[in-house]
């Protein structure tokens, strides 16, 4: 009897082991992560954004698999915030400045969403290949995050006349805040992998 509940210890210990850290990243995965994180303007939220993708960011090639993270967080937050803007356009009693305001802002989210899909397709690319290839790619990639930052920043700036304070101009701009510190994030990684590429630093 004895051995049967020193067993039955032993299993249950396992267990609550198992269902406390068995779905846990690893302590070197998100100890990357918040290094990593510390070279972007807004490491606390880089941080929260970039905590669930740590079980698969691991190995030679993390840089790439975290940058890869980041523009997928700033492309799924583009997208939803285009979804909201464009429907903003369709309030009821909307004042024809913001209207306005809220078509221009459509237009350059959609061509954000438009880069920062491009830039996922080139860290594709990348994985598969290498040398001037590679470094195409990568700059391309560069290019397309700071591309979508920009027009994330002309939407912002749409709204900045006194005369379109209200509520429509409040609901955009706080998203559009948020939105523009993961993208900054995003650029951020993907220029440190750049870097980190080129001097042969493959972890942390």
């Amino acid at each position: 009897m004895e051995r049967v509940g020193l067993y039955l210890l032993v299993l249950i210990a396992t267990l609550l082991y198992t269902t406390v850290n068995g779905g846990a990243a690893s302590p070197t995965a998100m100890d990357f992560i918040k290094a990593s994180c510390k070279t972007t303007l807004h490491a606390s939220l880089c941080v929260t954004c970039l905590s669930s993708y740590a079980g698969s960011i691991k190995g030679n090639n993390a840089d790439h698999l975290l940058a890869k993270a980041a523009i997928s967080v700033s492309l799924s937050n583009a997208k939803s915030a285009s979804i909201f803007i464009s429907k903003l356009g369709r309030v009821s009693g909307i004042k024809p400045r913001e209207y306005q305001a809220v078509k221009d802002c459509i237009s350059t989210m959609s061509n954000s969403v438009s880069s920062l899909s491009q830039s996922v397709q080139e860290l594709e690319k990348m994985a598969r290949t290498k040398g001037q290839d590679f470094e195409w790619h990568m700059s391309n990639a560069e290019t397309w995050v700071g591309s979508a930052l920009t027009n994330q920043n002309i939407c912002s700036r749409g709204f900045t006349d006194s005369s379109l304070n209200g509520r429509v101009k409040d609901a955009v701009i706080k998203r559009m805040v948020y939105v523009s510190q993961v993208t900054s994030n995003a650029l951020a990684l993907v220029n440190r992998f750049a870097v980190r590429h080129r001097k042969g630093i493959h972890k942390p």
